[in-house]
Protein backbone atom coordinates (compact mmCIF):
# COMPACT_ATOMS: atom_id res chain seq x y z
CA UNK A 1 0.00 0.00 0.00
CA UNK A 2 1.31 3.44 -0.97
CA UNK A 3 2.19 5.63 2.00
CA UNK A 4 -0.16 8.62 2.48
CA UNK A 5 1.09 12.05 1.45
CA UNK A 6 0.01 13.51 4.80
CA UNK A 7 -0.40 11.41 7.94
CA UNK A 8 -1.83 12.83 11.16
CA UNK A 9 -0.91 10.40 13.94
CA UNK A 10 -2.65 10.48 17.31
CA UNK A 11 -2.44 14.26 17.66
CA UNK A 12 -3.34 15.78 21.02
CA UNK A 13 -3.73 19.50 21.73
CA UNK A 14 -4.82 21.11 25.02
CA UNK A 15 -5.67 24.74 25.71
CA UNK A 16 -5.75 25.29 29.48
CA UNK A 17 -8.62 23.06 30.68
CA UNK A 18 -9.99 22.34 27.19
CA UNK A 19 -8.80 19.45 25.00
CA UNK A 20 -9.11 20.65 21.42
CA UNK A 21 -7.83 17.44 19.80
CA UNK A 22 -7.95 14.04 21.45
CA UNK A 23 -5.67 11.51 19.70
CA UNK A 24 -6.86 12.46 16.21
CA UNK A 25 -5.46 10.47 13.27
CA UNK A 26 -6.06 10.88 9.53
CA UNK A 27 -4.34 9.64 6.39
CA UNK A 28 -4.58 11.82 3.30
CA UNK A 29 -3.49 10.38 -0.08
CA UNK A 30 -1.55 12.49 -2.56
CA UNK A 31 -3.38 14.44 -5.28
CA UNK A 32 -6.78 14.11 -3.64
CA UNK A 33 -9.33 16.47 -2.08
CA UNK A 34 -9.84 15.60 1.58
CA UNK A 35 -12.97 17.04 3.18
CA UNK A 36 -12.47 17.93 6.85
CA UNK A 37 -15.86 18.35 8.53
CA UNK A 38 -17.30 18.76 11.98
CA UNK A 39 -19.50 21.10 14.04
CA UNK A 40 -18.22 24.45 15.25
CA UNK A 41 -15.65 23.96 17.99
CA UNK A 42 -14.92 20.36 17.01
CA UNK A 43 -11.19 20.98 16.53
CA UNK A 44 -10.89 21.39 12.74
CA UNK A 45 -9.16 24.76 12.79
CA UNK A 46 -6.77 23.62 15.54
CA UNK A 47 -5.75 20.64 13.39
CA UNK A 48 -5.27 22.89 10.36
CA UNK A 49 -3.07 25.24 12.37
CA UNK A 50 -0.94 22.31 13.51
CA UNK A 51 -0.50 21.03 9.95
CA UNK A 52 0.41 24.55 8.85
CA UNK A 53 3.02 24.86 11.65
CA UNK A 54 1.25 27.80 13.30
CA UNK A 55 1.04 25.84 16.54
CA UNK A 56 2.51 22.54 17.73
CA UNK A 57 0.73 19.45 19.06
CA UNK A 58 1.19 18.48 22.71
CA UNK A 59 1.47 14.88 21.61
CA UNK A 60 1.41 12.92 18.37
CA UNK A 61 2.97 13.85 15.07
CA UNK A 62 2.23 14.94 11.50
CA UNK A 63 4.16 13.24 8.71
CA UNK A 64 4.62 14.72 5.25
CA UNK A 65 5.80 12.20 2.67
CA UNK A 66 6.81 9.85 5.48
CA UNK A 67 8.83 12.30 7.60
CA UNK A 68 7.93 14.70 10.38
CA UNK A 69 6.65 17.98 8.96
CA UNK A 70 8.94 20.96 9.51
CA UNK A 71 8.57 24.73 9.49
CA UNK A 72 10.43 24.91 6.16
CA UNK A 73 7.66 22.82 4.57
CA UNK A 74 5.26 25.77 4.83
CA UNK A 75 6.94 27.23 1.73
CA UNK A 76 5.12 24.49 -0.22
CA UNK A 77 1.79 24.97 1.56
CA UNK A 78 -0.98 27.32 0.48
CA UNK A 79 -3.29 28.28 3.34
CA UNK A 80 -6.63 30.05 3.02
CA UNK A 81 -7.76 30.74 6.62
CA UNK A 82 -11.39 31.24 7.57
CA UNK A 83 -10.40 34.60 9.05
CA UNK A 84 -8.98 36.35 6.01
CA UNK A 85 -5.77 38.34 6.24
CA UNK A 86 -5.45 41.03 3.58
CA UNK A 87 -3.97 44.50 3.98
CA UNK A 88 -6.95 46.81 3.46
CA UNK A 89 -4.95 49.87 2.31
CA UNK A 90 -2.76 47.94 -0.11
CA UNK A 91 -3.54 47.80 -3.84
CA UNK A 92 -4.68 44.47 -5.28
CA UNK A 93 -1.79 43.71 -7.66
CA UNK A 94 0.81 44.99 -5.23
CA UNK A 95 -0.60 42.72 -2.53
CA UNK A 96 -0.66 39.57 -4.65
CA UNK A 97 2.92 40.15 -5.78
CA UNK A 98 4.04 40.79 -2.19
CA UNK A 99 2.57 37.52 -0.91
CA UNK A 100 4.07 35.65 -3.86
CA UNK A 101 7.50 36.93 -2.88
CA UNK A 102 6.91 35.74 0.68
CA UNK A 103 6.56 32.25 -0.83
CA UNK A 104 9.98 32.52 -2.52
CA UNK A 105 8.83 33.68 -5.96
CA UNK A 106 10.90 36.40 -7.61
CA UNK A 107 9.13 39.72 -8.10
CA UNK A 108 8.91 39.20 -11.88
CA UNK A 109 7.60 35.66 -11.52
CA UNK A 110 5.08 36.74 -8.91
CA UNK A 111 3.93 39.65 -11.10
CA UNK A 112 3.57 37.43 -14.16
CA UNK A 113 1.51 34.83 -12.29
CA UNK A 114 -0.60 37.51 -10.59
CA UNK A 115 -1.59 39.06 -13.92
CA UNK A 116 -2.47 35.65 -15.39
CA UNK A 117 -4.65 34.77 -12.39
CA UNK A 118 -6.41 38.14 -12.41
CA UNK A 119 -7.20 37.70 -16.09
CA UNK A 120 -8.52 34.18 -15.43
CA UNK A 121 -10.81 35.54 -12.72
CA UNK A 122 -11.84 38.54 -14.82
CA UNK A 123 -10.57 41.09 -12.32
CA UNK A 124 -7.57 42.59 -14.15
CA UNK A 125 -9.28 46.01 -14.20
CA UNK A 126 -9.17 46.04 -10.39
CA UNK A 127 -5.38 45.76 -10.12
CA UNK A 128 -4.91 49.32 -8.78
CA UNK A 129 -7.88 49.30 -6.39
CA UNK A 130 -7.29 49.11 -2.68
CA UNK A 131 -8.57 45.98 -0.93
CA UNK A 132 -10.99 48.06 1.18
CA UNK A 133 -12.67 49.24 -2.04
CA UNK A 134 -13.60 45.69 -3.06
CA UNK A 135 -16.66 43.63 -2.22
CA UNK A 136 -16.29 40.68 0.12
CA UNK A 137 -16.54 38.27 -2.81
CA UNK A 138 -13.87 40.13 -4.73
CA UNK A 139 -11.58 40.06 -1.69
CA UNK A 140 -12.15 36.33 -1.51
CA UNK A 141 -10.91 35.94 -5.06
CA UNK A 142 -7.75 37.86 -4.20
CA UNK A 143 -7.22 35.66 -1.14
CA UNK A 144 -7.63 32.49 -3.21
CA UNK A 145 -5.13 33.73 -5.81
CA UNK A 146 -2.61 34.43 -3.05
CA UNK A 147 -3.16 30.92 -1.68
CA UNK A 148 -2.34 29.12 -4.94
CA UNK A 149 0.00 31.61 -6.65
CA UNK A 150 3.19 29.69 -5.77
CA UNK A 151 1.67 26.37 -6.94
CA UNK A 152 1.86 24.68 -3.54
CA UNK A 153 1.97 20.91 -3.11
CA UNK A 154 -0.46 21.09 -0.19
CA UNK A 155 -3.43 23.48 -0.21
CA UNK A 156 -5.49 24.05 2.94
CA UNK A 157 -8.84 25.77 2.41
CA UNK A 158 -10.89 26.74 5.47
CA UNK A 159 -14.46 27.61 4.41
CA UNK A 160 -13.34 28.83 0.96
CA UNK A 161 -16.87 29.62 -0.27
CA UNK A 162 -17.71 32.10 2.47
CA UNK A 163 -18.92 35.33 0.88
CA UNK A 164 -19.31 33.86 -2.63
CA UNK A 165 -22.44 33.88 -4.77
CA UNK A 166 -23.30 30.69 -6.73
CA UNK A 167 -21.42 31.84 -9.85
CA UNK A 168 -18.17 32.49 -8.00
CA UNK A 169 -18.62 29.36 -5.88
CA UNK A 170 -18.71 27.36 -9.12
CA UNK A 171 -15.58 29.17 -10.31
CA UNK A 172 -13.63 28.25 -7.17
CA UNK A 173 -14.85 24.64 -7.30
CA UNK A 174 -13.47 24.40 -10.83
CA UNK A 175 -10.16 25.87 -9.68
CA UNK A 176 -9.95 23.36 -6.82
CA UNK A 177 -10.37 20.58 -9.39
CA UNK A 178 -7.64 22.13 -11.54
CA UNK A 179 -5.27 22.24 -8.59
CA UNK A 180 -5.94 18.57 -7.90
CA UNK A 181 -5.27 17.71 -11.56
CA UNK A 182 -2.00 19.66 -11.27
CA UNK A 183 -1.02 17.21 -8.54
CA UNK A 184 -1.77 19.22 -5.41
CA UNK A 185 -3.19 17.60 -2.28
CA UNK A 186 -6.07 19.64 -0.88
CA UNK A 187 -7.58 19.78 2.61
CA UNK A 188 -11.01 21.31 2.34
CA UNK A 189 -12.67 22.33 5.61
CA UNK A 190 -16.33 23.25 5.33
CA UNK A 191 -19.81 23.08 6.85
CA UNK A 192 -21.39 22.68 3.41
CA UNK A 193 -21.98 18.94 3.08
CA UNK A 194 -23.14 19.16 -0.53
CA UNK A 195 -19.67 20.40 -1.45
CA UNK A 196 -18.12 17.31 0.15
CA UNK A 197 -20.10 15.03 -2.14
CA UNK A 198 -19.39 17.19 -5.17
CA UNK A 199 -15.63 17.76 -4.99
CA UNK A 200 -14.04 15.56 -2.29
CA UNK A 201 -12.52 12.12 -2.75
CA UNK A 202 -12.07 11.42 0.97
CA UNK A 203 -13.73 12.76 4.10
CA UNK A 204 -12.80 12.91 7.77
CA UNK A 205 -15.05 14.11 10.56
CA UNK A 206 -14.13 15.46 13.99
CA UNK A 207 -16.70 15.80 16.77
CA UNK A 208 -15.95 16.89 20.31
CA UNK A 209 -12.21 16.81 19.59
CA UNK A 210 -12.19 13.20 18.37
CA UNK A 211 -12.23 11.57 14.96
CA UNK A 212 -15.59 9.90 14.40
CA UNK A 213 -15.45 9.08 10.69
CA UNK A 214 -12.92 8.67 7.88
CA UNK A 215 -12.89 7.13 4.41
CA UNK A 216 -13.61 7.59 0.74
CA UNK A 217 -16.79 9.59 0.27
CA UNK A 218 -18.48 6.89 -1.83
CA UNK A 219 -17.51 4.14 0.61
CA UNK A 220 -18.69 6.15 3.62
CA UNK A 221 -22.08 6.71 2.01
CA UNK A 222 -22.39 3.00 1.15
CA UNK A 223 -21.46 2.02 4.71
CA UNK A 224 -24.46 4.01 5.97
CA UNK A 225 -26.84 2.48 3.44
CA UNK A 226 -30.41 2.21 4.70
CA UNK A 227 -31.45 -0.38 2.10
CA UNK A 228 -33.54 2.10 0.18
CA UNK A 229 -34.33 2.22 -3.54
CA UNK A 230 -35.42 5.17 -5.65
CA UNK A 231 -37.98 4.26 -8.34
CA UNK A 232 -39.23 6.31 -11.29
CA UNK A 233 -42.51 5.21 -12.81
CA UNK A 234 -45.84 6.02 -14.43
CA UNK A 235 -49.13 5.00 -12.88
CA UNK A 236 -50.78 5.06 -9.47
CA UNK A 237 -48.89 3.44 -6.57
CA UNK A 238 -52.04 2.83 -4.52
CA UNK A 239 -51.51 -0.09 -2.15
CA UNK A 240 -47.75 -0.09 -2.61
CA UNK A 241 -45.43 0.69 0.28
CA UNK A 242 -43.10 3.67 0.01
CA UNK A 243 -41.62 6.20 2.38
CA UNK A 244 -44.21 8.88 3.26
CA UNK A 245 -43.38 12.25 1.80
CA UNK A 246 -41.02 10.84 -0.84
CA UNK A 247 -43.52 10.84 -3.72
CA UNK A 248 -42.38 13.45 -6.27
CA UNK A 249 -44.11 14.50 -9.50
CA UNK A 250 -41.45 14.59 -12.24
CA UNK A 251 -43.78 15.90 -14.96
CA UNK A 252 -45.13 14.22 -18.10
CA UNK A 253 -46.89 11.65 -15.93
CA UNK A 254 -43.70 10.39 -14.31
CA UNK A 255 -43.29 10.11 -10.56
CA UNK A 256 -40.49 9.20 -8.19
CA UNK A 257 -40.57 7.52 -4.77
CA UNK A 258 -38.16 6.12 -2.22
CA UNK A 259 -38.87 2.57 -1.07
CA UNK A 260 -37.37 0.62 1.83
CA UNK A 261 -36.54 -3.02 1.12
CA UNK A 262 -37.67 -4.08 4.63
CA UNK A 263 -36.36 -7.65 4.41
CA UNK A 264 -37.34 -8.31 0.81
CA UNK A 265 -34.96 -8.55 -2.14
CA UNK A 266 -34.55 -5.92 -4.84
CA UNK A 267 -35.85 -8.42 -7.42
CA UNK A 268 -39.05 -9.10 -5.46
CA UNK A 269 -39.61 -5.41 -4.81
CA UNK A 270 -39.28 -4.55 -8.50
CA UNK A 271 -41.57 -7.43 -9.47
CA UNK A 272 -44.26 -6.16 -7.09
CA UNK A 273 -44.02 -2.60 -8.39
CA UNK A 274 -43.85 -3.64 -12.04
CA UNK A 275 -47.14 -5.49 -11.67
CA UNK A 276 -48.90 -2.25 -10.66
CA UNK A 277 -47.06 0.56 -12.44
CA UNK A 278 -44.75 1.13 -15.42
CA UNK A 279 -41.18 1.30 -14.13
CA UNK A 280 -38.59 3.44 -15.96
CA UNK A 281 -35.61 3.35 -13.63
CA UNK A 282 -34.44 2.27 -10.21
CA UNK A 283 -31.29 2.93 -8.21
CA UNK A 284 -29.96 2.53 -4.71
CA UNK A 285 -30.77 5.56 -2.54
CA UNK A 286 -27.70 6.33 -0.44
CA UNK A 287 -27.79 8.80 2.46
CA UNK A 288 -26.28 12.20 1.78
CA UNK A 289 -23.18 13.37 3.63
CA UNK A 290 -25.41 15.90 5.39
CA UNK A 291 -27.62 13.09 6.74
CA UNK A 292 -24.55 11.14 7.88
CA UNK A 293 -23.09 14.29 9.45
CA UNK A 294 -26.27 14.91 11.46
CA UNK A 295 -26.42 11.25 12.52
CA UNK A 296 -22.83 11.26 13.78
CA UNK A 297 -23.32 14.52 15.68
CA UNK A 298 -26.43 13.13 17.40
CA UNK A 299 -24.55 9.96 18.31
CA UNK A 300 -21.77 12.01 19.85
CA UNK A 301 -24.19 14.23 21.75
CA UNK A 302 -25.84 11.18 23.34
CA UNK A 303 -22.54 9.69 24.53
Amino acid sequence: MTAPYLSVQSVVKDFQSHRALDHVSFEIPASTVFGLVGPNGAGKTTLIRIINQITAPDNGTVLLNGRAIELSDTARIGYLPEERGLYKKMKVLEQIVYFGQLKDLSRMESLDRALKWMKRFGIEDWRNKKIEELSKGMQQKIQFIITVLHEPDLIILDEPFSGFDPVNTKLIKEEIQRQKERGATIIFSTHRMESIEEICDHVGMIHKSRKVLEGRVDEVRKSYSREQMELEFKGEPDGLNYIPGSLTDMGEGRKRVVVTLEGTTTRDLLRTWNERVELFSFSEKLPSMEEIFIEKVKEGDHE
